[in-house]
């Protein structure tokens, strides 16, 4: 879709870039558009236009997609509290035996 706008004189100076991430970060905050919609829009980077949102204050959490190889956070707490149950229990292993059956 194409939109054509008027724009008052002290709008017009800025350039075509400015204003399309200044629509974006209006309308992802606004909750029209997602995050990654957003920066499509924008044409920039996430940590771009993070940065962007940062220099506003908007808050920004939440709202970039986890890397897929990073562990959920319930699964990485269920992992701690069984590893102090072990501890607790005197499962535990030499320091020697962490790299047994890791090829580097």
């Amino acid at each position: 879709m194409q939109i054509t706008i008027n724009l008052p004189d002290n709008l017009a100076q800025l350039d075509q870039a400015t204003l399309i991430q200044e629509i974006a970060i209006a309308l992802f905050q606004q909750q029209h558009i997602t995050f990654d919609q957003a920066v499509q829009l924008a044409g920039i980077s996430q940590s771009e236009f993070q940065q962007l949102l940062t220099n506003r204050n908007i808050d920004v959490s939440g709202t970039i997609a986890n890397d897929p190889d990073d562990e959920p956070e319930t699964l990485i707490l269920e992992s701690l509290r069984t590893s102090l149950q072990q501890i607790c229990e005197g499962k535990v292993h030499p320091i020697s035996e962490l790299w047994d059956g890791i090829d580097v």
